[in-house]
């Protein structure tokens, strides 16, 4: 399954957004500080709803600071928040609809509660609701509007296929500095980890045979690339027993020079990440933070190919929405036109929308999302260029 339609308001920076049409791989363009990351923290935000184990609508509030920094400063007189999503399966008919919206209440204790959820089964185009709420019990007992039923393993029985897709969503931007140095910095991870600090650890816990394969895989990959390199595999500290990379290298030795990951570069350490993370099988989709960074350029040229071809021959069909600023990413004239979201800033808050006909008509006719659509996602008011007077 896949998100093919995401509606947001009043979220973060997003007054009023909707884009339908979604493809398997999405890439979101924009200006800085437009809400490309944003976008996909509604979807991380849905996911820490509805996930099983340290979930829900209160901790999702309350680990993105409360309901004040989650709600858009061009929220009116209507301060509702609002999520709603589709989901289609793997033929790309519509297969379920979630609509989450929630409030703080002028009355009573201070406490978020659910203004509305509803959840829309959709099968042989005829689609029937599975919840409404508020419902009569809401209305009896307003503690229950602190919760989802979402999160409920007792309440979502009827839609625990949809809770499940939204829970395993997954979100890693990893930072290789805290992968390198985890040990010296030590202190608490955050929870999902979505800076990669536990990257070891879930290579680690992958079955042996499946991580082998995933790992000839990224070696074969790396082999065109990184000069000399013969051997990636996976080891653990015969001390620690702390797990760890290894690359071995060409060498005058006769066993070569071996590398773990603290010695590796921060481009191969990312490149290894993302290369791991899209060989993972799951129905949920994947959400990645300009993968660019870090990489060099003529590499950064051949991800949106190498995503593409992972994509298709993978079993699971998951879909990738990345967030993207890179000319040379986006430099690939196969990417498809649907696969494309641009987040529009305004004095009233960001919008969203794909690209219209003039573009689409510049795509297909060869021209590369580089030199149709990323000059207008990053237009500057009045052309003025970054300087900083001394």
């Amino acid at each position: 399954m896949h998100i093919s339609r995401i509606k947001l308001k009043n979220w973060r920076n997003f007054s009023t957004g909707e884009v339908s049409n979604l493809a398997d791989v999405s890439y979101v363009l924009g200006p800085n500080a437009s809400g490309k990351s944003n976008l996909l923290d509604a979807l991380r935000f849905l996911r820490d709803v509805a996930k099983v184990k340290g979930g829900g609508l209160q901790e999702a509030i309350e680990s993105r600071g409360g309901i004040k920094k989650v709600r858009c400063l061009h929220a009116r007189r209507d301060t509702e928040v609002l999520i709603e999503i589709d989901i289609a399966d793997n033929d790309g008919n519509l297969a379920w609809t979630y609509e989450l919206a929630f409030y703080m209440p002028r009355s009573g204790p201070r406490e978020p509660e659910v203004k509305t959820e509803k959840v829309w089964y959709v099968k042989r185009d005829k689609r029937k609701i599975l919840l409404e709420r508020p419902d009569a019990d809401d209305d009896v007992d307003r503690f229950r509007l602190r919760e989802t039923h979402i999160e409920q393993i007792s309440a979502n029985a009827d839609f625990r296929e949809l809770a499940s897709f939204l829970g395993d969503i997954t979100y890693v931007h990893l930072v290789p500095q805290l992968l390198k140095f985890g040990d010296q910095i030590g202190g608490r991870v955050v929870r999902e980890d979505p800076f990669g600090q536990e990257f070891m650890l879930r290579i680690s816990q992958t079955s042996p045979k499946t991580r082998s394969a995933r790992l000839r895989r990224i070696e074969s990959a790396l082999q065109s690339i990184v000069p000399h390199l013969q051997n990636l595999q996976f080891v653990k500290d015969e001390f620690s027993g702390q797990p760890h990379l290894e690359i071995r290298f060409k060498h005058h030795r006769p066993h070569g020079a071996r590398q773990r990951e603290d010695q590796f570069s921060d481009g191969t350490l990312r490149l290894i990440s993302l290369l791991w993370l899209l060989q993972e099988t799951s129905g949920s989709p994947l959400l990645l933070e300009e993968p660019e960074l870090s990489l060099n350029e003529e590499i950064v040229q051949q991800l949106a190919r190498v995503i593409s071809d992972i994509m298709r021959k993978s079993r699971s069909r998951r879909q990738v929405i990345i967030t993207t600023h890179s000319e040379a990413l986006l430099s690939n004239p196969g990417i498809d036109p649907n696969g494309l979201i641009l987040v529009v800033p305004s004095v009233e808050g960001s919008t969203l929308r794909k690209v219209d006909n003039s573009e689409k008509t510049a795509l297909q006719a060869g021209l590369s999302p580089a030199e149709v659509v990323l000059p207008r996602a990053r237009k500057v008011k009045g052309n003025r260029q970054l300087v900083l007077e001394l």
